[in-house]
């Protein structure tokens, strides 16, 4: 019997270590990508004071979900207070306290929107940049001019951090915690299509949603949000919108009532922000879903 327990407590000896190395060696491996700094050489974009180009920077800053985290007069705030995830922040973008936007030079700008990196080389946590990646120079300017010309907001943000859940979903590839690691900074830029009715500018578009939808929009579970939430549809044409027209797909968008009666929930699916896109907008994101390969449910 002393035999046996003796036994038993060398192996809970040897799993309480193997533990506290995983442990460690979970936090080493994540604050070494936390903290890795990035050398961007950011391409010079072209800010406009024009008013016509500030509307348009609204209009980009509303349909590509920019208002979705930072809130719609930009101020930010908390979106995602868990003990085991961390506690995660959208930053007060405006000239207000605690906001950057009297610190950010227009290359900061370029740097956190386009390549998800602050001004000091770190990444920036959760910011999706690899949708924002892909903006035109046109649109990047705009947006950029936008958030120049909003109201300073006094809110301080508080420092984000990283709990022991979000560091193990990030290093398996679960969390997407630091989007900068998904870009190729120094690669050549992506060819913005003219604006327009067609698949090409449909596709530029749809960039935007698939961080819900997956790179293939064929849905499924949606990394880093709480466990309760839905799986997002399937947006090709094997899916939820099999037996949608165009009609259907644009009066959707526009009201959150699909074409079966069912209410899309503004929380999970930010359809008061597509409802903005214009009829040429949805019509481009509609040819482009319909051009997709069908996919089975969570194929992404």
């Amino acid at each position: 019997m002393k035999t046996a327990l003796k036994w038993i407590g060398i192996v809970l000896a040897v799993l309480i270590a193997v533990l506290i190395v995983v442990v460690i060696a979970v936090f080493a491996i994540s604050n070494s990508r936390i903290n890795a700094t990035y050398d961007i050489q950011v391409e010079p974009v072209e800010i406009p004071t024009d008013e016509e180009a500030i509307a348009r920077g609204e209009h980009v800053a509303t349909i590509r979900g920019c208002i979705d985290c930072h809130k719609g007069d930009f101020s930010g705030g908390v979106f995602i207070d868990d003990p085991g995830i961390g506690l995660l922040t959208a930053s007060n973008l405006t000239a207000g306290q605690g906001g950057v936007g009297s610190s950010y030079t227009d290359e900061d700008w370029v740097r956190a929107i386009r390549h998800g990196v602050r001004p000091d080389g770190k990444a920036l946590l959760f910011m999706p940049s690899y949708e924002y990646y892909y903006l035109s120079d046109e649109d990047l300017g705009a947006l950029i001019a936008y958030i120049k010309s909003v109201r300073p907001v006094d809110n301080q943000i508080p420092e984000d951090s990283v709990g022991p859940l979000g560091r193990v979903l990030h290093l398996a590839g679960e969390f997407p915690l630091l989007p900068a690691e998904t870009i190729d900074h120094n690669g050549p830029r992506p060819t913005a299509p003219e604006p327009g009715v067609t698949v090409e500018y449909g596709a530029y578009l749809a960039v935007s949603c698939s961080g819900c939808h997956g790179p293939g929009f064929s849905g499924g579970p949606i990394p880093g949000v709480p466990p309760d939430w839905p799986p997002a549809k399937n947006l090709t044409p094997g899916g939820d919108l099999a037996n949608w027209t165009e009609e259907d797909f644009i009066n959707t968008l526009r009201t959150g009532t699909t074409p079966e009666g069912y209410k899309l929930n503004a929380e999970y699916m930010p359809w008061p922000l597509a409802k903005e896109m214009t009829d040429e907008e949805l019509q481009a994101l509609w040819l482009f879903l319909q051009s997709l390969p069908a996919k089975e449910t969570g194929n992404r």
